[in-house]
């Protein structure tokens, strides 16, 4: 059964989140956003809220399963939430519970509903390239104090949306738009140098807010 929650571990500076839920900023003739460039995607970003809960969250945020015990670094949460400001990006996140998993590296049951500590992150570098159509994928990384995510993103046709498919880096091979659009079956997990086809979800859904 698919858990609900993403990994509070996974944003950076990215120049590149947020939409908004009101009207679409008016940056071209027709009154939509341009995302055809990273600094335009940075623009509409700007100031907004982007929020991730229930079946947005996947099952192996960052490419690990939600239900495996790894300590700090578990996957399984409650709701994630990315503010964009300034040019960073501030990820606060509400942890759930393993249940079933009390050592490091069991594997139990995810329950968003049982929730833990806050958890606090802000990128210091963002990274968007390869930026291909009106935001329909782009390559992506975000570097945090202590980790970097790499990956693809996407807003949806009406920009209310953003996904990103991200992993810790040097984890995952084909994921990036070069390969395939957010969520393409193009993903080789790496595991103790050993390279090996993604089978699970790691795309992340965020619905964005703001002005």
């Amino acid at each position: 059964m698919k858990k609900m929650l993403l990994s509070a571990v996974m944003t950076s500076a990215l120049s590149l989140v947020g939409c908004g839920e009101s009207d679409p900023i008016d940056n071209g003739p027709d009154n939509t956003p341009n995302l055809s460039t990273s600094q335009g995607i940075l623009t509409f970003l700007e100031g907004k809220t982007l929020t991730m809960t229930g079946d947005d969250i996947p099952t192996h945020p960052n490419g690990f399963s939600e239900d495996v015990n790894f300590g700090a670094s578990s996957q399984c949460y409650q709701r994630v939430t990315m503010s964009v400001q300034g040019g960073n990006f501030r990820v606060d996140s509400i942890p759930g519970t393993i249940e079933g998993a009390p050592q490091a590296g069991q594997t139990g049951t995810c329950n968003p509903d049982l929730p833990q500590n806050a958890l606090s992150f802000t990128s210091t570098v963002v990274s968007i390239e390869n930026v291909s159509a009106n935001g329909e994928c782009f390559d992506v990384a975000f570097t945090f104090p202590g980790f970097r995510q790499v990956g693809r993103g996407s807003f949806s046709a009406d920009q209310r949306r953003l996904d990103l498919e991200l992993f810790f880096e040097g984890g995952a091979t084909g994921a990036n738009c070069a390969a395939g659009g957010v969520g393409s079956a193009t993903v080789n997990q790496v595991i103790a140098g050993e390279s090996r086809p993604f089978e699970g979800s790691a795309v992340q859904s965020y619905v964005i807010s703001g002005s």
